[in-house]
This record gives C-alpha cells, sequence and structure tokens, in this order.
C-alpha cells in the first residue's frame, strides 16, 4: 500500500477513526494519531488577512497577494474542456429523448450508452482534477501564512450566502472556497499555537484608512484604490483592508 508520507507514521501510538474515501479514481483510508504540539515560537506580530475574487488573499505582512487558482491557463483550461464534455453529454440524452418518442413513448427513460457513461467518468475525473488543484493552492497559501509564525491572525467573517445571492459573482465566490480557506487556517493556527480571531462582520476595514484612521463612507466596490480624504492617503484597497484588520482589537 502507498502511504502519502512514510516518514511521519509514528510508532507505537493508538490509531483512531479510520476513513475510507473514493474520489472517482482512487480509494484512501486515513486514520488519526495523537502526538505531541510543536509550537514555534512566535514574532509576536497580529497579522490580517483579506478574502476576494481578484486575489485569493492579501496578507498585511506579505508584499506579494497569493493569486487567484482559477484564472490560471490550467484552471481555465480544465474548464473549457468541461464544458465541452458536458454539452456532449447533454446531447446524448437528447438523443435517446428524441428516439423515445419517436417509438410512441409517452413517458421519458434515458437509457445510458457506453459512451454515455464514458464521457460522465471522463466528468468526474475533471471535477476531481479542479478540486485538487483548488485545495493544493489553499494548502500551499495557509502554509506560507502560518510559517510566518504570527502570534494572532485575524480574518473576516465573510456572509458567504449572502454574497452568493449576487448572480454576477456567485460563480466566482464558489470557486474561490473560502469556507474551505478558513477552516484550513483556523487548524493549522491551533497546531501551531497562534490565535485565531474572526473579525466582526460589520468591521469597516475597507472604509478605514490604515494611516490616519479616517473613514471613508462612500468607498464602493469598483474603487480598487483607496484615498483618504483627510490625509489624502493612497493604497491598493485590499491591502489596506488587510493592515486595519491586523489591528481589529480582539476584546471587539
Amino acid at each position: 500500500m502507498k502511504v502519502a508520507e512514510p516518514n511521519k507514521i509514528p510508532i507505537g501510538v493508538k490509531y483512531t477513526n479510520p476513513r475510507i474515501t473514493y474520489d472517482h479514481k482512487y480509494w484512501y483510508i486515513s486514520v488519526g494519531v495523537e502526538v505531541a504540539e510543536t509550537a514555534e515560537k512566535s514574532t509576536g506580530i497580529s497579522i490580517g488577512i483579506d478574502l476576494g475574487i481578484k486575489d485569493l488573499a492579501v496578507v498585511s505582512n506579505i508584499d506579494k497577494p497569493f493569486k487567484n487558482i482559477n484564472k490560471t491557463k490550467e484552471v481555465k483550461r480544465l474548464k473549457k474542456k468541461l464544458k465541452r464534455k458536458q454539452r456532449q453529454v447533454s446531447m446524448k440524452y437528447e438523443e435517446n429523448k428524441t428516439s423515445l418518442r419517436k417509438a410512441g413513448e409517452n413517458r421519458y427513460k434515458f437509457t445510458k450508452t457506453k459512451n454515455t457513461q464514458k464521457l460522465e467518468k471522463e466528468i468526474k475525473l475533471i471535477h476531481r482534477r479542479l478540486t485538487n488543484i483548488r485545495l493544493n493552492h489553499i494548502h500551499q497559501t495557509t502554509n506560507e501564512i502560518v510559517k510566518t509564525k504570527p502570534s494572532t491572525i485575524v480574518v473576516e467573517d465573510l456572509n458567504v450566502s449572502g454574497m452568493m445571492k449576487n448572480k454576477h459573482l456567485s460563480k466566482a465566490i464558489q470557486e474561490q472556497n473560502f469556507h474551505k480557506f478558513i477552516t484550513t487556517l483556523q487548524y493549522k493556527s491551533k497546531l501551531n499555537g497562534i490565535e485565531f480571531v474572526k473579525a466582526d462582520r460589520f468591521y469597516p476595514s475597507s472604509k478605514t484608512c490604515s494611516n490616519c484612521g479616517d473613514t471613508k463612507k462612500d468607498l464602493k466596490l469598483k474603487d480598487r484604490v483607496f484615498v483618504c480624504p483627510s490625509c489624502n492617503f493612497k493604497i491598493d484597497r485590499d491591502k489596506n483592508a488587510s493592515i486595519n484588520l491586523s489591528r481589529y482589537p480582539k476584546s471587539a
């Protein structure tokens, strides 16, 4: 049996909660073990993370934003291929539907041919590939954030269900997997002894100037550069939000 981490399996410990999963290509078995926490000494700084669609995450103490993996060539190619395969399956079902009408039947029963089954299997494998790419990007991003060894990580408490109501952005929001990103970062913070804080949903991180603290109430979503009306301070909107989140009061 192939093991994902052959050099990290502890010897002489009790294995618990075995789980078997299938991703339409391989079978996996995973088990849980209890190990001692090995939290490293933190830098003592608090960092803020602003999540978005243009970039997955903008971190206050990291200059370069973490890219949106869905804008890469590979993901675009797979999505285009997926759309083509789904169209082919739809046409196969429509052909079967038409043949039943010609036979004089009043009900619609679709018989899957071997070609249809083959196309559906290919679609499942494309979905698997896209899921693995997005999940791998989330793990790489969260690992890099945790490796900066902050004492506190502050993220937005996003209203994902409310954001999904926007028909123009719902698909892009779904592909970003914000919930998975937050839960992954949360458990990695716990493993490394980092305090994880969710800022209040109505905390004005984007509208507050990170230089003077003044609030710009008329800030619109299309404004990608924040310009303070009081001190004329200019900064990227998302970077400004991440800096404000890093200063979020823990008692708020």
